[in-house]
């Protein structure tokens, strides 16, 4: 047996260098093509001076007369024995549908039309293959100048095991299955994510269906475009298992030509399924060149991450506060805020007895990308800079919530949620919150204190810390959603629910989130709704979950403004500018672990939020899991658990309703031990918060230190020009990420129609951890993410301290480099109609 031939992988642009050229002279030499060695039937070794000699092919093969050539030729004799469905599939699918859809097939087992001129006329290559060595070096070579000149391919299932040797073929199919996967037939769920691609967009979000599943040696996630991924957790992978993120369709652009794989299609009944065949359609009509269709979307290296603010200037904030926050305004400037800590020198007071405790500067910062420079707006003096330490030292308050006017570019407006310092008690550690209304000059980018306008206010206890809230966002009748955090320690009922009534300074509780985001007629631990009216006031909208005039158990009991209680830190929030769904996340208690006593560990949380409503918090967290309730006089030992469905407020420190609205399960719920944690129930519902009894319904989430930053959903501008919007594959998801980027959340989910805003979970998730980069020097601390107007994104790393900025401190954009989807609009086989 003689040695083969070593292959240098490369890659080619569409001006068809190297190989193509050469085929078009007729002559390919022997050095371009070959393997390394591996198990199957080895390709003998030719002379060294030995020639390819292989026809010219048109660019792009194929025309209006479109034609499929499916190759099914076998390795060892032995045809796989989907071969006959799989050709009587695609025949009738190119016999079917539209007439501009249509298209002719041949079948064939014979390699060498791979070296004919022949191979020109048709559009697509199908390989409906079993694995091994099916092709000799010329024939690979002919596929590889057919790719070159701009042809289509798609395998199948058991194509992914042709050309074992082959760098190039292996790049052509874009992974290679694992030993150890399973060979049986098993009904498995799969996660349809691309709701663009024609393979794809007709598909269930879970599809449902047996197939025989391939594990991978590397999973290609990242270097193609996953159209669709197989959940592990609904069949058994087998040891070679790939994890959350199991790929099993995708595509891109593959040296000049078009690549489509599905590792479905394993057996002869797949053929035969409705959803199944659409699936190959829709790959074949971007295959055959019937169709545009972008296979570039979910590659990695098509973004660019760029810092776009510089340290700041020694003993300034020239660029940037202590990171807390942004906007993007309609003309594209970025406004962004500090919360109040200064940089690592700056002084910091903590004596209640010095009348400057805590003061600190709350800067909002203006980015213009048309210049790319800063402008430090404004600065209020916010009570905001007690640094680190215990929770009865440190604090989160100061500068909190940015915000835009909807007619921003006309009257200047911006809204402002933040702690002035001039309204502390320092007697009582009361404090004032507002939400107020400033007016930037549009032209010097400079914001004019005296304009004030304060909408709202109200009194937060700042004896102890934290989780202090902030995000604001509007819907699309002009409605400002108002993010107030419940700003309690854990720390006395141990991590678990935050609801120790004993706590307090001078008679105000600090431990105990029944006073605060349990309580209806308190605005603290809310997400707020009003109407900002043009003259500084303003009104509630219908439809809150409260009217504010309630006569319930003697009236007076609840506030108009509620939108949803039951929050703990909602520092970020955003609106479907499309569907007007509320998108928010908070940060949980500290409990590491759960209890069976107590209750849950804390969850960070995630909900889409489609009408006004109780999401738990201290009463039950993730899907409606319960705490126990405790009371005076002795809050030590617990009493029953809380009822989900019909929660009471039976705190000492209540003011509003004791019956409660029912509380509605969240989206998303992660832990140190994992996402989606979840326990076998009682009969009563309870969980047994057994850590060994768990089940993680999202296994794509982790947790650990963890802290939620509630993202976007984006949405595609099709009029736009920009050249650096993401692009229309990522229209409609949710973009869903943590402060910390260790293995927490950074990924874009979809959520099913029927089932968002009830607790529904997610159908997919993909990892945006490399085109949002983690690592040191990456965005390490994601601290707030919007999209601007240009359709890039926008995100502040926090930096690598604690209530201080550093020199990580900075403003990113992440633009979008992949190109319009292919192919070319003039290499369309058929004009489009």
């Amino acid at each position: 047996m003689g040695e083969h031939m070593q292959r240098t992988p490369h890659r080619r642009s569409r001006r068809r260098r190297g190989l193509a050229a050469a085929l078009t002279a007729g002559v390919v030499a022997s050095g371009l093509v070959g393997g390394t060695s591996a198990s199957a039937r080895p390709y003998p070794e030719p002379p060294p001076t030995t020639t390819l000699s292989l026809p010219t092919l048109p660019s792009p093969p194929g025309g209006a007369n479109v034609r499929v050539l499916v190759f099914h030729g076998s390795a060892g004799g032995d045809e796989s024995p989907t071969v006959d469905a799989g050709i009587e599939a695609i025949e009738r699918i190119g016999q079917s549908g539209p007439a501009a859809q249509r298209f002719r097939v041949e079948a064939t087992d014979d390699a060498a039309v791979f070296t004919t001129a022949k191979l020109g006329k048709f559009n697509a290559v199908v390989f409906l293959t079993g694995g091994g060595d099916v092709l000799d070096p010329e024939q690979e070579a002919g596929l590889e100048a057919y790719m070159e000149a701009g042809g289509g391919f798609l395998g199948i299932h058991d194509a992914a095991r042709n050309e074992p040797y082959s760098d190039w073929f292996g790049g052509l199919i874009g992974a290679r299955p694992a030993a150890g996967g399973p060979t049986n037939v098993q009904r498995a769920t799969v996660e349809v994510g691309d709701r663009q691609h024609p393979a794809t967009k007709s598909l269930p979000l879970q599809w449902k269906r047996p197939d025989k599943w391939l594990n991978w040696t590397k999973n290609p996630f990242g270097d193609v475009h996953t159209v669709a991924r197989v959940r592990e957790a609904s069949y058994k992978p087998g040891a070679s298992a790939n994890g959350w993120d199991h790929p099993v369709s995708w595509c891109r652009d593959y040296d000049g030509g078009r690549s489509f794989y599905t590792g479905m299609g394993g057996t002869a009944e797949s053929f035969q399924e409705t959803d199944f065949r659409d699936h190959l359609r829709g790959a074949l009509q971007w295959t055959t060149r019937i169709v545009r269709a972008d296979c570039k979307a979910g590659i990695n290296a098509h973004y660019k991450a760029e810092r776009l603010t510089a340290p700041n200037q020694p003993g300034q904030s020239d660029q940037i506060g202590e990171p807390h926050g942004l906007v993007t305004a309609k003309d594209g400037r970025v406004i962004y805020i500090g919360r109040g800590g200064g940089d690592n020198d700056a002084p910091v007071v903590t004596d209640w007895n010095n009348p400057d405790i805590g003061k600190g500067q709350g800067q909002i910062h203006v980015y213009d990308p048309k210049t790319g420079k800063v402008t430090l707006a404004g600065a209020l003096t916010v009570f905001g800079n007690k640094g680190g330490g215990d929770e009865l030292v440190k604090n989160e308050e100061g500068l909190l919530g940015v915000e835009t006017d909807p007619d921003f570019l006309t009257n200047g407006w911006v809204y402002l949620h933040y702690t002035p310092h001039s309204q502390i008690n320092r007697d009582t550690h009361m404090a004032e919150r507002r939400v107020s209304r400033f007016t930037l000059n549009l032209a010097t980018n400079k914001l004019d204190l005296a304009s004030e306008k304060v909408l709202l206010k109200w009194p937060v206890q700042i004896h102890s810390c934290c989780h202090s809230g902030g995000g604001m966002a509007w819907d699309s009748k002009q409605n400002l959603y108002i993010a107030t955090g419940d700003n309690n320690s854990s720390r006395f009922s141990d991590g678990y629910s935050g609801n120790n009534p004993e706590p307090n300074f001078k008679g105000v509780s600090f431990a105990d989130a029944r006073r605060t985001a349990g309580n209806t007629n308190n605005l603290n631990g809310k997400i707020l709704r009003i109407h900002p009216e043009d003259d500084g006031t303003y009104t509630l909208p219908e439809g809150n979950l409260f009217t504010g005039k309630e006569p319930d158990e003697g009236g007076g009991k609840t506030r108009g403004e509620i939108y949803v209680m039951g929050v703990r830190n909602p520092a970020r929030i955003a609106v479907d500018p499309k569907t007007d769904i509320l998108y928010a996340g908070w940060v949980g208690p500290d409990a590491g672990a759960p209890s069976t006593t107590w209750g849950p560990a804390k969850y960070d949380t995630f909900a889409a939020i489609t009408k006004p409503g109780n999401h738990g918090w201290p009463y039950c967290m993730g899907n409606n899991q319960p705490y126990r309730d405790r009371n005076l006089p002795d809050p030590s030992k617990p009493l029953g658990w809380y009822d989900c469905a019909k929660p009471k407020n039976e705190s000492p420190n209540n003011d509003g309703l004791v019956n409660l609205p029912p509380v509605t399960p969240n989206t998303i719920w992660y832990s140190p031990q994992g996402g989606g944690v979840d326990y076998p129930r009682d009969a009563n519902g309870v969980p047994s918060y057994k850590q060994e009894e768990q089940k993680l319904l999202l296994p794509w989430l982790k947790g650990g230190g963890q802290a939620t930053m509630n993202g976007p959903v984006y949405r595609y501008d099709a009029t736009s020009g920009s050249k650096d919007k993401w692009p229309s594959y990522w229209d409609g998801k949710w973009f869903v990420g943590d402060f910390y980027d260790g293995d927490q959340p950074r990924h874009a989910v979809l959520t099913d129609p029927k089932t968002v805003g009830n607790g529904g979970l997610p159908t997919h998730a993909e990892s945006l951890k490399k085109i949002i980069p983690v690592g040191a020097d990456g965005i390490r601390n994601l601290m707030d993410w919007k999209f601007g107007p240009d359709g890039s994104l926008y995100v502040l790393d926090y930096g690598r301290g604690f209530f201080t900025s550093d020199a990580k401190s900075a403003l990113w954009r992440v633009t979008y480099k992949g190109g319009e989807p292919t192919p070319v609009a003039s290499d369309l086989a058929r004009k489009a109609e």
